[in-house]
């Protein structure tokens, strides 16, 4: 169990191109907020829960908070749960991504000691809802947010930060489907993610996501 870091759950968005609340859509029974949030809590000791200030009351047993920003997307949610983790340093996760794992997040955490972020970058560009970040990215985000620059991978531009960018060869020990970063905004990513865990199923792949 991880003590010196916080697993982040990111669990606010709008849900506007699925048309329902995705955090509550499921997958083999399981909706996609139980199955992050239990992959986090086997992982790390300290959990929180982030939720936008206007979204619903979200009953949990681990502590919930409310953006500290309003309008601030992502960016947003990253501030608050760095602000109030315990820890120096946070592993984020979006509650939209069915199939990361505890082998690719103690992938990210093993890289951490030299990192102020810890993020890749794939073929399809960066994902900040899959990375660690340390306190030191505190002042850097208070910045973007004043001046409405959200787009989270512009931190590891920024030269007083360290950061360490994995690839796709990195990950292909212990993601070597590509799986960990598919996350669902669409009804079309749902079928995609349930018609991927049904096939998982009935070759009775011990893959649990």
């Amino acid at each position: 169990m991880i003590t010196e870091v916080t697993g982040i759950l990111l669990a606010g968005g709008k849900s506007r191109r699925m048309g329902e609340d995705k955090r509550f859509v499921e997958i083999g029974r399981r909706s996609l907020l139980e199955r992050s949030l239990d992959i986090l809590r086997s992982v790390f000791q300290d959990v929180v829960i982030v939720i936008a200030q206007d979204s619903p009351d979200l009953s949990s047993a681990v502590p919930v908070v409310r953006d500290l920003v309003a309008d601030c997307g992502s960016l947003g949610g990253l501030y608050t749960g760095l602000t109030h983790a315990r820890t120096s340093r946070v592993f984020v996760v979006a509650c939209d991504m069915p199939f990361f794992s505890q082998e690719t997040v103690r992938y990210f955490l093993d890289l951490r000691s030299e990192a102020d972020i810890v993020m890749a970058r794939l073929h399809n560009g960066w994902h900040p809802m899959h990375a660690l970040y340390g306190r030191r990215c505190l002042p850097v985000m208070e910045s973007m947010m004043t001046t409405k620059d959200l787009r989270i991978h512009r931190l590891v531009e920024h030269p007083m930060l360290r950061s360490h960018t994995v690839t796709a060869e990195d990950l292909k020990t212990v993601d070597p489907e590509g799986r960990a970063f598919l996350n669902i905004n669409t009804p079309a990513d749902l079928e995609l993610a349930r018609s991927i865990f049904a096939n998982n199923r009935s070759r009775n792949d011990t893959f649990q996501p």
